[in-house]
């Protein structure tokens, strides 16, 4: 860990046990380029273009250290665009600090994570996740009753008030005394993995006892693992990989943290060009149709051609959100009067629906893929009395059918052969493709970016193996990456 600033003759903090040395000394002394695995805190006084502390946390980047702030938290500031999207998420909280002022401006300083007033600390720690940068202060204004945040910038140890400086002392000694990994091994790890999940999840991609086995693996890898949720978003640049194990949307937090994952130079699964192709089905529909993979017979709907749907489709007929995910968003729908309510309410939302020939089968096919070559199988039949693996009952739970897993040589090779090629055609990350075999053709419904891995599931025949075996390419990965080979898998 090194700390780097302007001059450390006239930096006014005393950080006892932290390595201080100048931004000078940091960017041309040799021996800074050959260290590996550092964690340098950039607390030069200016972050602009070309400064010095610009340069800082580019050549950090470079030298494969991890500053704190990175390139992408300093221009990320600048973006005012990129600022508001971030500050939506905050809408609530915000409100909820700032309600009782009664200005209509209010600056709040953040240092390493805190403020001077403790009923702000919950703002401060979460603006500190999203821009991690050691001194900020943040700008709010409110218009037509409304708080908004409308800017963050760095501020210089120089900025700090004097009788604020014995806080941001004591702010610093315990953000740099805390346990910055979880437990203390006998050898350093090879690299840092995060796990993105988030515990309110009800149909999270995988359960608790999966995310253990996820853990055990990475450490059988030599991997150190923490499980970080959405208020890390600004600690991504500590890590050397990024999975995420959470339900995924373009428009979600989850897509905002596979870009800065993948713009910080990490290895991510689900990357977020995956995320961004397999959670449109109107993408994915014209995909696979361009390229020939069979699948059911299917229309783009939209309200010039909605009178068409039962001419072409027949009733029933299933009609899908764009972004539908866990069987929710789809519809099937049997009559014509039933039809036409469900595109009035779908086509409110999204000028596109996805329409698709009703295939009643007993069970789904899910084939997992990960690096372009089948990795598991699974059947999911279908829940009691229901046409789709999942059904709500009166209560509002949800009823499940049996999942069954299968050996790869079991499963019919038409399902595995267009279940690898479609998969294919987004990339070489990991992903389940839901397959019908209707006689000897197999219909491919659609490719998940986010596949479920639950224990006691998808792992039944595998075991430890399927998770040391995406663990295992999660370094391959890096490796590759930190060895100017890029990140992908070829194939």
């Amino acid at each position: 860990m090194l700390v780097v600033v302007d001059n450390p003759k006239t930096w006014r903090l005393k950080l006892h046990d932290v390595p201080v040395v100048s931004a000078r000394s940091y960017l041309t002394d040799p021996s800074f380029s050959q260290m590996r695995d550092v964690k340098v805190f950039n607390l030069c006084r200016s972050y602009r273009y070309q400064s010095l502390g610009y340069y800082v946390s580019l050549l950090a980047m470079a030298r494969r250290h991890k500053p704190l702030p990175s390139i992408t938290t300093i221009q990320d500031m600048k973006t005012l665009s990129i600022t508001r999207t971030l500050g939506d998420d905050l809408s609530e909280l915000v409100h909820r600090a700032l309600r009782p002022l009664r200005s209509n401006e209010f600056e709040l300083s953040v240092y390493f994570g805190k403020n001077m007033a403790h009923r702000y600390d919950e703002l401060a720690q979460r603006l500190f996740g999203l821009f991690p940068v050691p001194l900020m202060r943040a700008e709010f204004q409110k218009r037509e009753g409304e708080w908004k945040l409308s800017s963050v910038r760095a501020i210089s140890a120089g900025e700090i008030q004097l009788n604020h400086v014995d806080f941001v002392e004591s702010s610093a000694r315990a953000f740099f005394s805390r346990k910055r990994m979880p437990s203390v091994r006998r050898s350093p790890v090879r690299f840092d993995l995060a796990i993105l999940v988030n515990d309110k999840e009800k149909f999270a991609p995988s359960n608790r006892a999966a995310l253990k086995q996820f853990e055990a693996a990475a450490k059988r890898a030599d991997l150190g693992v923490e499980i970080i949720g959405k208020d890390d978003y600004g600690r991504i640049p500590e890590f050397d990989a990024l999975f995420i194990r959470e339900t995924t949307a373009v428009n979600h937090h989850t897509y905002r943290f596979a870009r800065r994952a993948a713009a910080e130079g990490l290895v991510v699964i689900d990357d977020p060009d995956s995320i961004a192709k397999c959670g449109n089905k109107v993408y994915l529909a014209e995909l696979l149709g361009c390229n020939k993979i069979a699948i059911p017979k299917t229309m783009i709907v939209h309200r010039d051609n909605r009178e068409q749907v039962v001419k072409t489709l027949g009733l029933p007929v299933i009609l899908k959100q764009p972004d539908s995910s866990f069987s929710q968003g789809v519809e099937k729908v049997e009559t014509v009067e039933g039809l036409n309510a469900a595109l009035d309410r779908l086509l409110d939302d999204s000028d596109l629906v996805i329409g698709q020939q009703f295939v009643p089968t007993d069970l789904d096919w899910r084939i997992g893929v990960l690096e372009r070559e089948a990795l598991y199988a699974c059947k999911y039949f279908m829940a009691e009395k229901h046409w789709q693996i999942a059904k709500k009952d009166e209560e509002g739970e949800t009823e499940y059918g049996s999942v069954e897993a299968v050996p790869l040589d079991q499963v019919p090779p038409v399902v595995l052969e267009n279940a690898v090629r479609a998969a294919r055609l987004i990339g070489d990350g990991l992903y389940g493709v839901d397959v019908k075999l209707i006689g000897d053709e197999a219909y491919i419904i659609e490719v998940n970016d986010n596949p479920s891995i639950m224990a006691g599931y998808e792992d039944k025949l595998l075991g430890d193996d399927l998770y040391d075996r995406i663990i295992a390419s999660f370094v391959k990965r890096i490796e590759a990456r930190k060895e100017g080979r890029g990140g992908g898998v070829k194939g």
